[in-house]
């Protein structure tokens, strides 16, 4: 199992919609809308990194609305 935080920019009034889309991304555990930059945290848990790269790439970045992302895989303790 692999955890990360996606840090998700989207255009201007897209928030709520970006977050409402997250939740039907299979892997994504929470969504919120937050102040300031970025404007979106995501808690991710896949199977293995490749399964978490195809939806951050495949599935997150495709969303309407994102303008990027940026993946912080959790280090296991």
């Amino acid at each position: 199992m692999v955890s990360a935080y996606v840090l998700i920019s989207v255009e201007p009034s897209q928030n709520r919609d970006v977050v409402a889309s997250l939740g039907d991304v299979k892997g994504v555990r929470q969504a919120h809308a937050c102040w300031g930059q970025p404007d979106i945290f995501a808690f991710v848990e896949e199977s293995d990194e490749k399964v978490l790269a195809d939806t951050v790439l495949t599935d997150i970045q495709a969303i309407p609305g994102v303008r990027s992302t940026e993946t912080h895989i959790v280090i296991p303790t």
